[in-house]
């Protein structure tokens, strides 16, 4: 997922794209200011995946949100943070459901049907009513 909002400045080369999830139960502020002319920062959900795009030389700052203030809890370089750029496995056509390589789980859920008759009499009250 490429940042739209903030556009990498066109000077920048080796970019990656990165990950970076919060588990935390507190609401975190992921910023980079170490990259001159470009602006990143994203508030960061418990629970929420933040999936972006850096140069590799880029640093990661985690501020989590406390009582009116922010801490500056983590520095984390982005590329421990890179992921593959994203992969065909998402738009897999064939019968079988595509695998999540994060979760191990299929992405799509496969949906049991029953075909048959399914009207059946509608009985209230000692009447019958029927379609």
């Amino acid at each position: 997922m490429a940042q739209i909002l903030d556009p990498l400045p066109p000077e920048q080369s080796g970019k990656i794209f990165c990950c970076y999830v919060n588990a935390t139960s507190k609401i975190q502020v992921a910023r980079i200011s170490n990259i001159p002319n470009w602006y990143f920062e994203r508030v960061v959900f418990p629970g929420q995946r933040l999936v972006f795009e850096a140069p590799k030389e880029a640093q990661l700052e985690i501020h989590t949100g406390m009582m009116a203030s922010a801490i500056l809890s983590d520095n984390i370089p982005c590329d421990r943070l890179a992921i593959s750029e994203p992969s065909n496995y998402e738009f897999h056509t064939d019968s079988q459901p595509a695998i999540d390589p994060i979760n191990k789980k299929p992405i799509v859920q496969t949906i049991n049907t029953k075909t048959g008759d399914s009207k059946k009499p509608l009985q209230v009250a000692g009447l019958v009513y029927i379609d």
